[in-house]
């Protein structure tokens, strides 16, 4: 099965391929761009022409579905449910931190990622088993529900964790093509895409104008 993997969950913009009867993977990111609406579509299409794949051969697409900013997520889970629909192939939506956790030594851990304004998302993993989370919170606000033997977390946030947390094993991991379809179950009927925003968009829908005295009241 030749399968199509997306995540626009956080600042890197991760496609790749993944061909799990020979574990072959082929990965095309681009770290930190935000870019993510103008870039992905051109991103698949390049990832395609450099591994001589067609559209057509795809057999599946795995997104991951967050949690992450509004505007990220809608685009890279419209991307794939716009392939999906067009070849006709199955799109599973898949929660980003499990994929990031994934790639992490198996054991107790947290991971985090920016989710802006000064707060982060956040989920614990005890070995195949996600413990706690997704939810969001300020870092120095976190409370674990164990204690955790790694953390992936950004860089710029690992200093604002519980002082409890600073001298634990760090990494600073998004997902990766392989990891995310790790963790999907292809072989089931998936559901629905439902993105993890986890909190309102920043964008808010403005107040209404109060209407001018001088404007005369007309009766149609």
């Amino acid at each position: 099965m030749l399968v199509l993997a997306i995540d626009t969950s956080t600042p890197d913009l991760v496609t790749g391929l993944v061909d799990t009867s020979t574990g072959q993977v082929r990965d095309r990111v681009l770290p930190g761009t935000r870019a993510h609406n103008e870039q992905l579509t051109p991103t698949v299409r390049a990832l395609l022409t450099d591994t001589a794949v067609d559209f057509t051969d795809l057999d599946a697409v795995v997104v991951g579905c967050g949690p992450g900013p509004f505007t990220g997520l809608r685009v890279g889970m419209a991307t794939a449910a716009a392939f999906g629909d067009a070849l006709g192939i199955p799109v599973h939506g898949v929660c980003s931190l499990d994929a990031i956790a994934h790639r992490l030594p198996q054991g107790r851990r947290l991971v985090a990622t920016d989710a802006r304004r000064r707060e982060i998302y956040w989920a614990t993993y005890d070995g195949s088993d996600r413990t706690a989370g997704p939810d969001v919170v300020r870092p120095g606000k976190l409370v674990l529900p164990h204690e955790v033997e790694m953390v992936s977390v950004p860089e710029h946030l690992a200093e604002q964790l519980p002082e409890g947390l600073r001298g634990v094993e760090q990494q600073d991991l998004a997902p990766d093509a392989a990891s995310l379809v790790a963790v999907a179950d292809l072989t089931a009927v998936p559901d629905p895409l439902m993105p993890l925003y986890l909190r309102r968009p920043d964008a808010k829908e403005p107040k209404p104008v109060p209407k001018s005295p001088a404007i005369p009241e007309v009766e149609l």
